[in-house]
């Protein structure tokens, strides 16, 4: 470990806090830390390339968001364990999310997940909001796509369900992530790999992406094409003033629900 090293601390509304750690932890890797307002990134390399990639972000969701960026050289501790202890379990409809330093919970559907890289950890909004729709819709033994799989944490609340689970992310960093995290839970998925919807095989019952707005766009073609006849399509991701962008290239399935929280929508669709 080195004597010093170097702290990028993210000031901004707390409503995007998650979403934007989400995205840090992709490409920063351990050393993110969450907090009232603002996001916390250490490492003992430079991090002016993460500030670049955040205003970058920022740029592509067509929405101003007030940022403040502060980079500092400070000494070196042990601020993993700092910000583990932070860290609280969250409940969830029939799911329980928890670090495995804390104890299972009666009655509910256990999901361990150990924050190292803070993202999918079910306290943001959209994560939250998928977990509900997983609630309410998935089915044992029904084929599930999780599209985008991050920490894998939905992937696994579907396979918790008893559903055959596949996931996907073109990040290899979040496939790492999930492959561990479904390993710390003693679950096995029956596909992952590195890519998107394009590559799956067959059908699926269930697909479920929680992604950006403009992937979401991107990829609609690829969803509804391997989606089945009366399946069901979970989008998150999408922030409020983005949503007609979302819901005009999905015109041609039946919108069954609309979940709201903070400023972000997740749209569930049913292949008709």
């Amino acid at each position: 470990m080195r004597d010093k090293y170097y702290e990028l601390t993210v000031t901004l509304k707390d409503n995007f806090v998650e979403f934007l750690a989400d995205f840090i932890a992709n490409i920063a890797g351990d050393g993110v830390e969450i907090g009232k307002g603002k996001i916390i990134v250490r490492s003992e390399t430079s991090v002016e390339y993460i500030k670049d990639a955040i205003a970058s972000l920022i740029n592509s969701l067509g929405k101003p968001i007030e940022v403040d960026y502060k980079i500092e050289k400070k000494s070196n501790e042990d601020w993993i364990l700092r910000y583990q202890n932070s860290i609280k379990p969250i409940e969830v409809s029939k799911f329980y999310i928890y670090p495995s330093w804390y104890e299972k919970k009666e009655g509910k559907i256990n999901i361990k997940i150990d924050p190292a890289l803070a993202f999918g950890s079910g306290h943001h909004a959209t994560t939250f909001s998928c977990l509900e729709a997983i609630s309410k819709f998935v089915k044992s033994s029904d084929r599930v796509l999780d599209v985008g799989c991050g920490s894998g944490i939905l992937g696994l609340a579907c396979k918790k369900l008893g559903a055959i689970v596949e996931l996907c992310d073109t990040d290899p960093i979040s496939i790492d992530s999930c492959a561990k995290n479904f390993e710390l839970n003693n679950v096995e998925y029956d596909e992952l790999w590195e890519g998107s919807a394009n590559m799956a095989k067959g059908e699926y019952n269930t697909i479920i992406a929680n992604i950006i707005a403009d992937v979401l766009k991107m990829i609609d073609r690829d969803l509804k094409s391997v989606l089945k006849k009366n399946g069901i399509l979970i989008l998150s991701g999408i922030l409020d003033k983005k949503e007609k962008d979302v819901t005009e290239v999905y015109n041609d399935l039946e919108l069954i629900e609309r979940r709201v929280k903070d400023e972000w929508v997740t749209l569930i669709y049913k292949k008709v």
